[in-house]
């Protein structure tokens, strides 16, 4: 179905909003809905209403017109500057006077600021937690979620679209940065190594998503003693940074570099897709690699494969699962310090990412 398709009860919109309030890998998983966007109606501008601390996962991308942050910070600063910047906010979002709306998020604040836009048609999703008339007065249109417990993160967020007569089930998920973000990554780069070295990020901010830092130095001095390069990411945490140091202080003879916080979001992103093979857990590097088509072995554990596999992979997803039991995702302690992942042997992440370097 085209856009004219739609021209008698939904004519097509010129101006869209996408609100999503969550964290960076949501971030990146609602860029196949905006794809699908521009594939549906070209001359439509789409902004996106996001927390500002995410921006950094879209700011590069060219099918998005305006980005709109919250900042969490605000409210830090006390209630009379979070309302002034707040009223600014939404007098902003009421100026663009936006055909379509449509509201990703779960919160109370995003069916609000929903209905504070005016737009004719503004679409959520019929969330069972939301079951109330404020939250059906917000909206014009629900999408039902009574498939959502069988759909991935992407299908989801496209389900939106139902209610205007799209039922789309696959779109393209969408990394961007510029030349300088690579640029200025090359620049720390070895000579020699910039187009031919393996990515590999051990780190999550949740470390019961981790494999051990043994077998991660163990996978290093293997891929080393192959001839390839290795250069090892992370977050700017100090304690993914001690992972690290811990994980590099087993690879003495490795071929292998640290750019260990030292990357923002875009300059990870042209790191990655610059090269030749991505090994990583389930974190928001994973989903970038995936968005980039680099090649990637992806290592998970606890956590719903359903909702969270890396969208268009190429490559192996590798789950704890198969090799022994696990806890439910809903039960885990994010805290804990449990490494889940260390039922994976080293010798199955070793042969994936022997066989997709071959």
């Amino acid at each position: 179905m085209t856009a004219s398709d739609l021209s008698g009860k939904h004519p097509a919109p010129t101006r869209i909003l996408v609100i999503k309030l969550r964290h960076h890998g949501d971030m990146l998983l609602i860029t196949p809905l905006i794809h699908e966007l521009k594939q549906r109606y070209p001359a439509a501008e789409v902004d996106v209403l996001l927390y500002e601390e995410t921006r950094e996962m879209l700011s590069a991308n060219g099918d998005i017109h305006q980005i709109y942050g919250i900042d969490r910070k605000w409210k830090k600063q006390g209630t009379a500057h979070q309302l002034k910047q707040e009223w600014a906010l939404l007098q902003a979002l009421r100026q663009r006077r936006y055909d379509l709306v449509l509201n990703l998020a779960d919160q109370w604040r995003s069916a609000i600021i929903s209905a504070l836009t005016g737009a004719k048609t503004r679409v959520g999703f019929a969330f069972a937690k939301r079951d109330s008339l404020i939250w059906r007065k917000s909206h014009t249109l629900l999408a039902s979620t009574a498939q959502h417990n069988r759909q991935h993160t992407v299908e989801q967020n496209l389900s939106i679209l139902q209610p205007l007569g799209l039922d789309i089930h696959d779109a393209p998920a969408k990394m961007g940065y510029t030349d300088a973000d690579w640029r200025q990554c090359e620049a720390l780069l070895p000579e020699g190594i910039r187009e031919r070295f393996v990515v590999i990020q051990p780190t999550s901010r949740w470390f019961f998503k981790c494999w051990s830092e043994a077998k991660m130095s163990e996978l290093i001095n293997s891929l080393s003693a192959q001839g390839h390069a290795i250069v090892v990411t992370s977050g700017p945490d100090a304690k993914e940074l001690k992972m690290v140091e811990t994980i590099l202080a087993g690879c003495p003879d490795a071929r292998v570099y640290s750019l260990a916080g030292k990357l923002t979001l875009r300059q990870l992103a042209a790191l990655i897709d610059h090269a030749r093979l991505f090994i990583g857990v389930d974190s928001v590097p994973m989903h970038m690699a995936a968005a980039l088509n680099t090649p990637l072995v992806a290592l998970f554990g606890p956590s719903k494969l359903t909702f969270w596999r890396p969208w268009q992979a190429q490559g192996d997803v590798i789950w704890a699962g198969d090799y022994g039991s696990l806890p439910d995702p809903d039960a885990i302690d994010t805290g804990t310090s449990e490494r889940y992942l260390d039922m994976i042997p080293t010798q199955a992440v070793i042969d994936a990412a022997r066989r997709l370097l071959a």
